[in-house]
């Protein structure tokens, strides 16, 4: 881990009788994997709930500062006056507050603190280990970490980040040349490839996206890039924003790429199989610091949603619905219930900037406008559905569905142009937000694009994938060019 970046610090406090026997507890988190860091916990003698509480909050920012002196801090409690005060909304008046209130405004310079108020079901890591400090004194012992249960008792801090991977990820391609590599070393045939080479020998230092060398091959001069035949596609259902529909099962696909440009890489990480990972000896190891983490939230309805029509960069510019407005505010609560995101990057259709409002009026947010993240133009077949297309412009619809390398008519995008201007976005985003946890509001091709390359998946799986309105997906990105997708179509805040 290293320096300058961000913590999540829950923090709560209790007493028994207010004023009582009281105590507090803290823990401090790592946002991107929800590791715990530290905990901190103690038995305050007689006190009222909000001195205790006040004193979890000093010591959780201490703990925090002690593990990264110049990190930011996002505060998470369930004390609405403690939020409120330190937030400088609130007035503080009782005498006994005051002093504490400036100990812990003192912990951090005030521009690297924020604070957020979260339900007690939400803060119950913390709150068990003030219990633990309080049953402690009860036994006339004081609370010690060695004997804390809270962070195998509690899971609701770690259910708010997502596991890091499992092996080690990898380009998918390089993953198995590697593989293959080792083994015929272990077998005596060739020899291994030097520390920071890859197979080849072409450099891959830390810092650096796959090289070019390790992406899949472009098909032989001559063959077909084709997806699959279009009455694949006429089967399915999301038209909106790339008439993406998913291929039957055991539907022959070629899985040739088109070839991407030098400066514009097509694959990122895949996790290599664990049955031919090669042995770390012989290479780099995978930079597993803190990622940037991109949680990618595809708008509300329109009225073109349920309608199945296209929808891209070059119509209307459709506002949501009354239902994508519902969509909106579900997925704004969902967010704030998870406490992770950080930053808000939208797209500037209107679809996109609405969702993305509702978001970012939850978490007390700004949003900044993205124009890589646009949906793609869909020329002449903007507003239309697979239908109307088929009958108005047969040959350029059988043409489009056939290779990403084909625009619709009339001047739109070609996937492949839209590939390299998500992947330049991609790591322009990567790049400057390392360690943290952004929300990109966007449309379908975009965030099946996203997955797509990280995935190493060729064209064709943009028509395979699910992508339903107001889904949420999420992929991370590792300084040395790995990926890794976390999550894909979760609409569970839209149930129920």
């Amino acid at each position: 881990m290293t320096s300058s970046r961000e913590l999540i610090v829950e923090a709560d406090g209790g007493s028994r009788g207010n004023p009582g026997p009281a105590g507090y507890g803290a823990v401090v988190l790592d946002p991107a994997t929800g590791e715990t860091l530290a905990e901190a916990a103690e038995y305050i003698g007689v006190a009222t709930n909000n001195v205790a509480e006040y004193k979890g909050l000093v010591a959780g920012l201490k703990a925090a500062r002690e593990l990264f002196p110049d990190a930011t801090v996002h505060v998470r409690m369930d004390s609405k006056l403690v939020v409120e005060q330190m937030s400088g909304r609130w007035k503080i008046k009782h005498p006994d507050m005051k002093p504490l209130a400036a100990e812990a405004g003192r912990v951090f310079p005030a521009g690297r603190v924020r604070y957020e108020w979260i339900p007690r079901e939400r803060n119950k890591h913390a709150d068990r280990l003030a219990n633990e400090a309080m049953d402690a004194a009860k036994l006339g012992r004081r609370w010690e970490p060695s004997g804390s249960t809270a962070a195998l008792d509690t899971s609701a801090a770690r259910n708010a980040a997502t596991p890091p991977p499992a092996g080690p990820p990898g380009d998918a391609t390089a993953g198995a040349a590697k593989a293959r590599a080792a083994l015929a070393t272990a077998a005596g045939t060739t020899g291994g490839p030097g520390p920071g080479s890859a197979p080849g020998g072409t450099a891959t230092g830390s810092g650096a996206w796959p090289a070019a060398a390790s992406r899949p091959a472009a098909p032989d001069a001559g063959e077909d890039d084709g997806l699959f035949a279009a009455e694949a596609v006429a089967a399915s259902g999301d038209f909106e924003a790339e008439a993406g529909a998913s291929a039957p099962t055991g539907h022959a696909a070629r899985s040739h790429a088109p070839a991407a440009p030098a400066s514009v890489p097509d694959t990122i990480a895949a996790p290599v199989r664990p049955e031919v990972a090669a042995p770390a000896q012989g290479w780099t190891g995978p930079d597993m610091g803190a990622p940037a983490t991109f949680v990618l939230l595809r708008h509300g309805e329109t009225a073109l949603t349920p309608e199945k029509r296209f929808s891209g960069s070059g119509g209307s510019d459709p506002e949501l619905s009354a239902a994508g407005l519902r969509q909106a505010e579900a997925v704004a609560e969902a967010l704030a219930a998870r406490g992770t995101v950080q930053e808000i990057v939208s797209s500037p259709l209107t679809r996109c900037r609405q969702t993305a409002a509702a978001v970012a009026a939850r978490l007390g947010l700004d949003v900044r406008i993205e124009q890589g993240l646009r949906e793609t133009d869909f020329g002449a077949w903007e507003g239309l559905t697979f239908g109307e297309v088929r009958q108005k412009y047969p040959a350029d619809l059988d043409a489009w569905l056939a290779s990403a390398k084909a625009a619709p008519t009339g001047g739109g995008e070609s996937f492949a142009t839209v590939a390299r201007r998500v992947a330049a976005t991609r790591d322009r985003l990567a790049a400057a937000h390392a360690g943290r946890t952004v929300l990109l509001v966007t449309h379908v091709t975009p965030i099946k694009t996203l997955v797509r390359l990280a995935l190493g998946a060729p064209p064709e799986s943009l028509f395979r994938m699910e992508l339903s309105a107001a889904s949420l997906s999420a992929v991370a990105y590792y300084a040395d060019g790995n990926a890794s997708v976390r999550l894909l179509n979760d609409t569970s805040h839209l149930r129920g």
